[in-house]
């Protein structure tokens, strides 16, 4: 496969073809006239095809040249296109940008800055993403999201971790439960909060009954307020059916940590700067 030119040597090109004179160009190029006869060579050679025909008037194109002549020249257009918006997003608040977070956080994050932050930035673009935790970490990692509202992230050399707010996994049971559902255990069991509470049960030799397991915590904790049986549910997620719950503070608890988390490299933008100081600044102590 031959090698692409490179920008300077199309560039050199089309000076020469526009003056048809390779002493002419090389001065209004500011280049030496042996350099610009190396960049023809090698233009040519990654072309595989003579572009230039030399006589003692000067320099004519070959057909190959005139072909090149028209297409190098949208190419570099197209290019500078490309830098010119590259250098507006530094500049400016735009562009696409995906953030992941688990469902259950999206609920109970999102409306403190979701609708502001489309507002305060009209040309900013949000690609919301929902997965686990740590799976939204590797993601990010992987270079394929931008930023993550992670529970508990895990220290990574290319990360940014910026702590906003902690909550508490816990069990939970109805004011209302019924005595026989008081042994239906409901939970996440993907969650690595719920594993690590349920090593805690095994070794406290505490058993339920019967189990329960669902992947959507908000499903979780519908049923926990309905009477189903004890739920394993973060305090953020019960939010205002608290009230209607019982924490059971004889089984054990988990701590999370609740962060913004992004690649060291994504906040040379403008607009990664922006939307990282803006979330911290709505989420930090919620």
């Amino acid at each position: 496969m031959a090698m692409l030119p490179n920008a300077n040597d199309l560039h050199f090109f089309l000076e020469i073809a526009q003056t048809g004179n390779l002493s002419r160009a090389a001065e209004r190029l500011g280049v030496s006239q042996p350099a610009l006869s190396q960049a023809m060579k090698r233009l040519e050679t990654s072309f595989e095809n003579q572009l230039l025909l030399r006589s003692k008037s000067g320099v004519v194109l070959t057909k190959a040249g005139e072909k090149l002549s028209y297409k190098a020249r949208m190419l570099l257009e197209a290019w500078q296109e490309i830098k010119d918006d590259a250098l507006k997003d530094e500049d400016q608040v735009r562009g696409v940008y995906g953030i992941g977070l688990h469902s259950s956080v999206a609920l109970y994050t999102l409306p403190y800055f979701g609708a502001e932050i489309l507002n305060d930035f009209p040309n900013l673009e949000l690609k919301l993403e929902h997965d686990l935790s740590r799976k939204i970490t590797e993601k990010i990692i992987s270079f394929k999201l931008d930023f993550g509202i992670v529970v508990n992230p895990v220290s990574h050399p290319d990360l940014v971790i910026k702590e906003l707010f902690n909550d508490e996994v816990s069990f939970y049971k109805s004011k209302k439960i019924k005595k026989e559902n008081e042994g239906v255990l409901i939970s996440e069991p993907d969650l690595s909060q719920t594993q690590e509470l349920l090593n805690q049960l095994q070794k406290k030799k505490i058993t339920f009954e019967r189990m329960v397991t669902s992947s959507n915590l908000e499903v979780i904790k519908a049923m926990v307020v309905s009477g189903a049986g004890v739920g394993i549910v973060p305090g953020r997620v019960m939010g205002a059916d608290s009230k209607k719950v019982e924490k059971l503070t004889k089984l054990p608890t988990f701590k999370d940590r609740i962060c913004l988390v992004y690649r060291h490299d994504v906040q040379k933008s403008l607009a990664a700067r922006s939307l990282s100081q803006f979330i911290i600044k709505k989420l930090g102590n919620v």
